[in-house]
C-alpha cells in the first residue's frame, strides 16, 4: 500500500522539530524523514544521504529547470534547499509515510502537489511573546537574529490558515498527543 505525506510547519522556536522527532519514535506510523537537498557544502560528519543530497549550485539549478523538486527556495544567492520529487515518490511507493519539517511557502507547495495524499500541519506558539522567550531561552541566537525570526514568525503566523489541522503548542506533551492522534485518524492506524 502506498504511503502518505506528513508535512509539519511552523515558525522558528514553536517546537516542530521535538513534535517530529518524538513522532519518529512510534513504529506502528511507519514514518519515515523526507531528506532535502541542499547546494551548500557538508558541515561537521555530515554525509550525503543522510542529513541532506548534497548537491552543486548548477546541479540544482539544472533539476528545478527540469522541474525535479516539488518546492525549493534559494535561502542567499547560490545557497538552495528543496524536496525532491523522485526520493519522496521512492518511499511512498514503498508503503512508508513521508514526514516533511519545512517552511510555510513549502508546507503549502507540498500539500497542493499530494492533495488528498498529504496531511498538513501547522505547529504553532502559544504567542509571538512565549516564541521569542523560547528563541532567547535556547541560547543559540544573537538578539538580531532572534529578531529577525520574530518578525518571520509574525509572516508565517498567516499561514496557518491554508493548513489541514492546526496545533497550538502551548504544553509539549498535549501537542504531541494531538498530533499522534491526528495523524493515526489520517493513516487510519
Amino acid at each position: 500500500m502506498r504511503g502518505k505525506c506528513l508535512i509539519f510547519s511552523a515558525p522558528s522556536g514553536s517546537g516542530k522539530s521535538t513534535i517530529v522527532q518524538w513522532l519518529l519514535q512510534h513504529p506502528e506510523l511507519k514514518m519515515v524523514f523526507s531528506i532535502s537537498a541542499t547546494s551548500r557544502a557538508p558541515r561537521g560528519t555530515e554525509k550525503n544521504g543522510v542529513e541532506y543530497f548534497f548537491l552543486s549550485a548548477d546541479e540544482f539549478r539544472a533539476r528545478i529547470a527540469n522541474g525535479e523538486f516539488l518546492e525549493y527556495e534559494e535561502v542567499y544567492s547560490g545557497c538552495f534547499y528543496g524536496t525532491l520529487k523522485e526520493q519522496v515518490e521512492k518511499r511512498l511507493n514503498e508503503g512508508m509515510n513521508v514526514v516533511f519539517d519545512v517552511d510555510v511557502v513549502g508546507g503549502c507547495n507540498i500539500k497542493k502537489f499530494y492533495g488528498d495524499e498529504a496531511l498538513s500541519m501547522f505547529i504553532q506558539p502559544p504567542s509571538v511573546e512565549e516564541l521569542e522567550r523560547r528563541l532567547k531561552f535556547r541560547g543559540t541566537d544573537s538578539d538580531e537574529m532572534i529578531a529577525k525570526r520574530v518578525a518571520k514568525a509574525s509572516y508565517e503566523l498567516t499561514f496557518a490558515p491554508k493548513f489541514d489541522v492546526v496545533i497550538v503548542n502551548d504544553v509539549l506533551e498535549e501537542a504531541q498527543q494531538k498530533a499522534l492522534s491526528t495523524i493515526k485518524s489520517f493513516l487510519n492506524v
